[in-house]
């Protein structure tokens, strides 16, 4: 079996176990997500040859760069890993040519500088854990990254920063482009 993504639906068989909400309420109350037959958990994985489920990101967070899915929860996974970096979010940037590309918001380690020099580190590290469609066009470092009270970083405040322009809930850092920091690339 060739391996495929998609939404983790559960078959609910016409019986809705105990504890399982009605679904998620919109802004007008009608609920969407579950009905008596499924009910869709927002939640995108891939599944292997074995049957084994891959989390791959929530269906709302994943998005399209040059008609190629993109899930922030990867290429998070591939930053937290650098030795700079702390935390890291993912979000889509506009682009005129791929409609939009990665973006990563960066909150580096204590001893770390937010410079060109790191930057480059950081990109170069990712560029070759990552395939090249997947690759962190640009990425901007921050004090600070907004979060839910239960201390989830908050994507959406980060996508409406990014096609809107609205920074005043958001600590803005310094920003590089990769064609900037990575001699001989172009964006």
């Amino acid at each position: 079996m060739p391996r495929s993504e998609g939404e983790i639906c559960l078959d609910l068989n016409g019986e809705r176990p105990a504890g399982l909400m009605q679904g998620y309420a919109d802004s007008s109350g009608i609920l969407s997500g579950a009905n008596d037959q499924v009910y869709r958990t927002g939640d995108v994985a891939s599944l292997d040859e074995d049957g084994y489920l891959t989390f791959v990101g929530r269906a709302d967070d994943v998005f399209k760069s040059s008609d190629y899915r993109i899930s922030p929860f990867e290429l998070e996974s591939v930053l937290i890993e650098h030795e700079c970096v702390a935390e890291a979010a993912i979000v889509p940037s506009p682009d005129e040519i791929r409609l939009s590309v990665p973006k990563a918001y960066i909150l580096l380690i204590a001893s770390a500088p937010p410079s060109r020099e790191t930057a480059q580190s950081i990109l170069k590290y990712t560029n070759q854990r990552l395939a090249p469609f997947k690759r962190i066009r640009r990425l901007e470092f921050v004090t600070e990254l907004p979060k839910t009270i239960s201390g989830k970083i908050r994507r959406a405040q980060l996508r409406r920063v990014e096609y809107e322009g609205s920074a005043s809930d958001v600590t803005r850092g310094v920003e590089f482009h990769e064609k900037d920091v990575l001699s001989g690339r172009t964006e």
